[in-house]
């Protein structure tokens, strides 16, 4: 008989470099609803009662902003990104797909 056992992400999130690698390749989807769920994730991952506390929102608060099916503003994402010890880096968009054409 095999026994299966319910797989959560969250313990896979147990370094900086998986938060960064799991974060870059949610946003590579382009998929605001998954990107936001990627936060939760990372966010349950790190603790979410310190999370909020280093974002200035309530425990609940953020709980309500990273549920599946909300629509968080923008700030609070940025907040989010910020009390993760995260910042968002703008790249040219041309010129990685001709790196990744180069490279291919």
């Amino acid at each position: 008989m095999v026994t299966l056992t319910r797989f959560d992400p969250v313990e896979m999130i147990d370094d900086a470099e998986a938060v960064v690698a799991f974060l870059a390749d949610a946003f590579d989807t382009g998929d605001a609803d998954y990107i936001q769920h990627v936060l939760g994730l990372i966010a349950r991952s790190k603790g979410m009662a310190e999370v909020a506390e280093r974002a200035g929102l309530g425990r609940e608060s953020l709980y309500k902003a990273l549920k599946d099916g909300a629509s968080p503003r923008f700030d609070t994402i940025l907040r989010v990104i910020h009390a993760l010890g995260l910042k968002l880096a703008l790249v040219d968009a041309t010129e990685v797909a001709i790196d990744a054409e180069d490279a291919a």
